[in-house]
C-alpha cells in the first residue's frame, strides 16, 4: 500500500524512500514558529544549555500577537524579551506590531510555508489550520525544554517523529 500525504512528506524531511506506521525519524523541519507566549520561554531554556546562534535565521518566523497591543507593563515587557531575542540572533522573520497579524494565517500569507512543507509551533492548538495548505504541521506539549522543546528546535532544526 502507498504511503499517505503526511508519510510522503515525513519521508521526504527525513531522507528516506519511504516511512511507516510506528517508525521513528529524525525531521528537518522547513520553519519554527515562535510568538509572545512561546519564545521567551525557549530563549531562556536556548541560552541556558549554552547556545550562541540559531540552527537558521531564515527558517524561524517570531510573531508576537497574543500580548500586542500591550495592555500592561508584564505583557511589554514579555514582548521586549522576545524583541531582544529576535534581534540579538538576527531573525529574519521577526514581525512586530504593525507588519503582522495573527501568526497561524501569517506564514502562509507571506509565503512562508508552502504546501510539502514541516512547520513546527509551540503547542498542539489549531492544527486543523494546516490540512488546506498540505503543510506537515506539528506542536509539541511541553515547551520548557527537553528533546523537543521549542529550544531543541531553535537548536537543531529539526525534531524526532513517531509515524
Amino acid at each position: 500500500m502507498g504511503m499517505t500525504m503526511s508519510q510522503k512528506i515525513l519521508a521526504v524531511h527525513a531522507g528516506v524512500k519511504e516511512v511507516e506506521p510506528g517508525q521513528f525519524v529524525e525531521v528537518k523541519l522547513d520553519m519554527v514558529l515562535g510568538n509572545d507566549i512561546t519564545t521567551p520561554v525557549a530563549a531562556d531554556q536556548f541560552y541556558r544549555m549554552g547556545a550562541k546562534e540559531v540552527f537558521d535565521k531564515e527558517k524561524i518566523a517570531i510573531v508576537p500577537d497574543h500580548f500586542t497591543p500591550n495592555k500592561d507593563i508584564k505583557s511589554a515587557e514579555q514582548c521586549r524579551r522576545v524583541r531582544d531575542f529576535a534581534n540579538e540572533m538576527e531573525i529574519e522573520n521577526y514581525f512586530e506590531i504593525g507588519e503582522m497579524g495573527i501568526e497561524h494565517a501569517l506564514l502562509p500569507e507571506k509565503g512562508l510555508v508552502v504546501a510539502g512543507d514541516v512547520y513546527y509551533r509551540g503547542r498542539l492548538s489549531y492544527l486543523y489550520l494546516w490540512r488546506p495548505w498540505s503543510v506537515f504541521h506539528r506542536g509539541w506539549k511541553h515547551r520548557y525544554g527537553g528533546r523537543h522543546g521549542f529550544r531543541h528546535l531553535l537548536d537543531e532544526g529539526s525534531f524526532c517523529h513517531k509515524v
